[in-house]
């Protein structure tokens, strides 16, 4: 009998461990059912987490313009990519937990009874954004055929005739035609950015497509004529009131990354350089008390690259570094002037480019509190004002963008490499070896382990996996 006890206790056992162990697989705070607004939000938050982040293990952008450098470690600020993995986490971010979840989130919208024609468009808007992101990041990147799980090695297709120019026909026939302005997308609740406003979105579709056609200007100018004329005629930004940005939250995890990093590390890792502070105290910069705090009653620098001490320079401003929720900007008003202005040099739209070039600055100074006397003064200066200060229109252009893209590291390292201006050297410690900052992210290991044959074909394609290897707009 005994020995039956023991069979039954050993039997009833077996199936306790069984039923806790499948109960162990179960994640009871997680919603039975995932809908598509809620991929659809998620994938939205990690985008702009990820362009906006400034942590050394995720986003080093500010770095290599040099809005900022380091004061603890200095390996990020001389362009180490690989020791903290950071070309890899922001290509994993971007393919995994942005494209994968708009992919789901348009799969299940497309199931949906009821035509749901703007919340696809929006969907494909970010998508596109997001692939542009990579292939300006990267260069030759797996398009085609990505994120399909019956293909475990996908092809890295070519920059700019496979990828750059598809995009650009999505965005025209699978965007910017679709969206109906008098009909309703995703929720305001679930729309984050412009609160279900389709026109809203309209606009940033044409104001990216602006964008795209100005970053192959120099490559292909007939081109990027055409897709410049058809983004204004179709209408960009006209005001701040349209700008494409995030509102973050005062309470962890969903704060901006920016106080996580400088405030809720409780480190003091990053200080302005002074790269940026040296010339905007020459230009007599109003928006240097927006960007930087005073240091002995001055606004001072760190040089990029070395070792600085925390507490004997000016560090980032109160107003970027202690607000929880500040704002995360992905595309402006002030960069759709510079744009126009630009375009009007080019010959690719009529107009004046100085009175672009005035509308850029004055909107990047009041986008940050400033006032239109300190617009007047600025612009009224020799050295600011576009017919007297020094340069061809790259420069003046260039220079200023730069400036107004201050905190905006991943925009203003794109702009950075495309005009070539302002003239920024590399710290004597760098990993480049051009004197230059980095002209693009290079390949992930992972990548090189799993997806060998394909990587060392893109590698060839692009001209060598390095940073110094310029993508296909960057022909200068």
């Amino acid at each position: 009998m005994k020995k039956y006890i023991t069979i039954v206790l050993l039997a009833l056992i077996a199936l306790s461990c069984t039923k806790d162990l499948e109960e162990l697989n179960v994640n009871k705070k997680d919603f039975a059912t995932t809908t598509d607004a809620s991929l659809f939000t998620s994938a939205q938050y990690k985008l702009f987490n990820q362009i906006t982040e400034t942590s050394v293990n995720e986003n080093i952008f500010r770095l290599i313009v040099q809005n900022w450098t380091e004061t603890t470690y200095t390996d990020e600020a001389n362009y180490d990519l690989k020791t903290r993995n950071i070309d890899e986490f922001h290509w994993e971010v971007l393919y995994r937990g942005v494209l994968k979840n708009f992919k789901e989130s348009k799969s299940l919208v497309s199931g949906l009874p009821d035509v749901q024609t703007n919340k696809i468009a929006t969907i494909e808007l970010y998508e596109i954004y997001t692939y542009y992101v990579l292939v300006t990041s990267f260069g030759d990147i797996p398009y085609t055929e990505a994120l399909d799980i019956d293909i475990l090695n996908p092809v890295f297709d070519k920059q700019e005739e496979t990828i750059f120019y598809d995009l650009l026909d999505r965005l025209d026939n699978n965007v910017i035609s679709k969206f109906i302005t008098d009909e309703v997308g995703f929720s305001a609740s679930e729309d984050i950015i412009y609160g279900g406003d389709i026109a809203k979105w309209k606009k940033f579709a044409n104001s990216l497509k602006l964008q795209m056609g100005m970053l192959i200007a120099d490559v292909n100018p007939t081109k990027a004529e055409t897709v410049v004329n058809t983004a204004i005629t179709s209408g960009v930004f006209t005001s701040a009131d349209d700008n494409m940005k995030i509102a973050f939250e005062s309470a962890a995890p969903y704060t901006n990354p920016v106080y996580a990093a400088l405030v809720l590390s409780g480190r003091d890792d990053f200080i302005p350089t002074n790269t940026i502070v040296d010339m905007m105290n020459t230009l007599n910069d109003p928006r240097r008390d927006d960007y930087f705090t005073l240091y002995e009653g001055a606004y001072k620098g760190g040089i990029s690259g070395e070792l600085n001490s925390f507490g004997q320079f000016s560090h980032v401003s109160d107003k970027i570094g202690n607000d929880p929720e500040l704002e995360a900007p992905l595309m402006t008003y002030y960069e759709v002037e510079f744009l126009l202005a630009e375009a009007v040099e080019r010959g690719f739209i009529t107009g004046t480019a100085e009175t672009h070039y005035n509308n850029a600055i004055a909107a990047s100074i009041k986008y940050w509190g400033g006032t239109d006397a300190e617009v007047n003064t600025y612009l009224g200066q020799t050295s600011v004002a576009y017919s007297s200060t020094t340069g061809n229109y790259k420069q003046k252009i260039g220079t200023q963008k730069w400036l107004a893209l201050y905190n905006r590291g991943f925009e203003s390292w794109t702009e950075w490499r495309r005009l070539d201006f302002p003239s920024l050297s590399a710290p004597a410690g760098a990993k480049t070896t051009n004197g230059q900052p980095p002209y693009r992210l290079t390949y992930p290991t992972v990548e090189l382990t799993l997806n060998e044959d394909n990587l060392n074909a893109a590698s060839t394609s692009i001209g060598g996996d390095e940073l110094e290897t310029k993508l296909f707009f960057d022909t200068f």
